[in-house]
């Protein structure tokens, strides 16, 4: 990475503790500072895109005019395929306003109930926006898709939101049942921010 962005002091769009945790893990190797928004008192921008990459560049530019730093931003969610792509761009907000990530679980579990293990097939999808400045025409747009399958049954208390669902095929286990390190390496946001680190450079 070039001189120019170690060491550099980048905002990171998410008052979600999970992502914010997650993304500076990756990113303190590369000697770049994250300061998540609410150290800026910067409220969460509403999300008013259809897809996740509108939602995401929304978000950077909120945080972008209103710190007046580089931006980075992620808008992820999880795709089911019995559901024709539910929750998606609402994964965080599935079981309704307030809802918790309990909500969003069980919720997830009751509309597949019926649905058999071959058919639970679901992927997380991630979409990382990099903006150097509120007006910036030319944002830096990357994407990370990690397959899976739904559970019967959430298992491992690591992770948040969908992980403890996530079944990982080659894993045999769940998403929650991972390492950080591990999870890291595989997770659509940890693919996402290693596309968006060599795009930087």
């Amino acid at each position: 990475m070039p001189q120019s962005h170690r060491g550099e002091r980048i905002v990171l769009a998410s008052n979600n503790a999970g992502k914010v945790r997650e993304i500076n893990q990756l990113l303190t190797e590369q000697k770049i500072q994250v300061i998540p928004q609410k150290e800026f008192d910067i409220p969460e921008a509403e999300e008013t895109g259809l897809t996740f990459v509108e939602n995401a560049i929304l978000k950077a530019r909120h945080a972008c005019s209103l710190s007046g730093l580089p931006t980075i931003a992620d808008d992820s969610g999880l795709e089911v395929d019995a559901l024709k792509g539910a929750p998606g761009i609402y994964s965080a907000r599935f079981a309704g306003p307030g809802c918790d990530d309990q909500d969003n679980n069980r919720k997830l579990l009751e509309a597949l109930k019926d649905v058999p293990e071959q058919e639970r097939t679901a992927r997380f999808q991630c979409v990382m926006v990099y903006m150097s400045h509120a007006e910036d025409p030319t944002p830096i747009i990357c994407q990370g898709t990690w397959e899976g399958r739904i559970l019967q049954l959430p298992q491992g208390d690591s992770g948040f939101g969908y992980d403890p669902l996530f079944l990982v095929p080659d894993e045999q286990c769940s998403s929650a049942e991972l390492s950080p390190e591990r999870k890291n390496q595989l997770s659509h946001r940890g693919q996402t921010l290693r596309k968006l680190l060599t795009a930087l450079s």
